[in-house]
């Protein structure tokens, strides 16, 4: 048994009072970061430092008293995750938050506390009456699981966040402790990603590529143009900009409901998946494929395979991006330079003579040495 965190995502249906509350504390949680990170530049302050600091910002800034204070620490926090990958080379000097960014949210801690034999909690989620109780917002009307009574472990922490399109989440993360299986592996798979057939399986199944973009790409187009004729700053400017809003996160949706239900196949189907290491970004580079790889996502089903193999005890392996899958024979292992080139769907072994489909030939491959490198790990 081990501890394990655990996210669940809920919609939230706030009334009108509750999302001024929201929208106070996203102004809130900015103006902290904001101001603390204009003083970080100046001085060399640590993170205890601002949060002993903070009290004396509330008599320049009385208003912030109206809000959840924990928010306004784990804001300090933030900042200082965001200099401590910095310092490590993770990403570039943290910038300030806009006002009008795409992303707004904030995170509020769990605390709890014993007083005359009743236990108090700040942050509680009730499945069955479908409401969940955060700080300075009371009770709010959620949707989401509808097959859990409770959440299974300890609350550590509720990040409240609005999208694009002006909806409201809410993400609880759970402590849990989850027993990973021990499994005998006697299943294995190797699968080549691509862009027609977005997975090819060893065993020659293959999964057409939906083109999700192409069914939203039309109407996409039409709000963008629709959005270019309105006057900046207009009642009808953000009432189209939030529809067009509304069709990527409907992309989105559909793209993330795509790659899941692929995994989730594939992880429980089989004690091991093989892969080729991807490079997301020098594929994207080629401007003749980069629509449809952003479409189908391939680095995000490596990343949600990996986990998924962790969590149902299963293992994922990734072989070298250089081997070259697509050109050897999987019969005789004669390498044929001529695959080389991508129009080539189907060749013959000039050795053996074995006809190969070119992606179910590659996956082939990728199955044999992802064999070789998990016996490795006995020898």
């Amino acid at each position: 048994m081990s501890m394990m965190y655990k996210s669940y995502q809920f919609r939230l249906y706030p009334n009108d009072k509750q999302i001024i509350m929201i929208q106070k504390t996203f102004g809130c949680t900015r103006l902290v970061y904001n101001y603390y990170l204009e003083k970080r530049k100046k001085e060399n302050t640590t993170c205890f430092d601002t949060i002993k600091d903070l009290p004396n910002l509330y008599s320049e800034y009385p208003f912030l008293k109206e809000v959840d204070s924990c928010s306004l620490r784990c804001s300090l926090f933030d900042l200082d995750d965001a200099f401590k990958r910095y310092f490590h080379k993770q990403t570039n000097y943290p910038k300030f938050k806009g006002k009008y960014s795409s992303k707004r949210s904030y995170r509020t801690n769990y605390i709890t506390n014993n007083y005359k034999e009743k236990r108090y909690e700040n942050i509680r989620v009730d499945l069955k009456r479908k409401v969940i109780i955060l700080p300075k917002l009371k009770e709010v009307k959620i949707r989401g699981y509808r097959n859990l009574e409770t959440l299974p472990g300890r609350i550590i922490n509720a990040t409240i966040s609005e999208n694009s399109s002006g909806k409201y989440y809410a993400s609880v993360l759970v402590e849990v402790n989850h027993i990973v299986p021990k499994i005998i592996p006697k299943t294995i798979v190797g699968i080549d990603l691509g862009i027609k057939d977005v997975v090819i399986t060893s065993d020659g199944e293959k999964v057409k590529n939906e083109k999700i973009i192409e069914k939203y790409e039309k109407r996409i187009k039409r709000k963008q143009r629709e959005l270019s004729r309105r006057e900046k700053g207009s009642s009808n400017y953000y009432k189209t900009k939030r529809k067009l809003a509304i069709l990527f996160q409907k992309l989105k949706n559909a793209r993330k409901h795509f790659i899941h239900q692929i995994t989730k196949k594939l992880v429980l189907e089989n004690d091991i998946v093989v892969s080729e290491t991807l490079k997301a970004k020098e594929m994207i580079e080629e401007k003749k494929f980069s629509k449809y790889l952003t479409d189908v996502s391939l680095s995000e089903i490596c990343r949600i395979l990996e986990y998924k193999a962790k969590y149902y005890g299963k293992r994922y392996i990734q072989i070298d991006s250089y081997y070259p899958s697509s050109q050897e024979c999987s019969r005789c292992g004669y390498k044929n330079e001529k695959v080389k080139d991508l129009s080539v769907r189907n060749w013959l072994c000039p050795e053996c003579g074995s006809y190969h489909d070119r992606d179910i030939n590659a996956s082939m491959n990728i199955l044999f040495e992802g064999i070789k490198m998990y016996m490795k790990e006995f020898i």
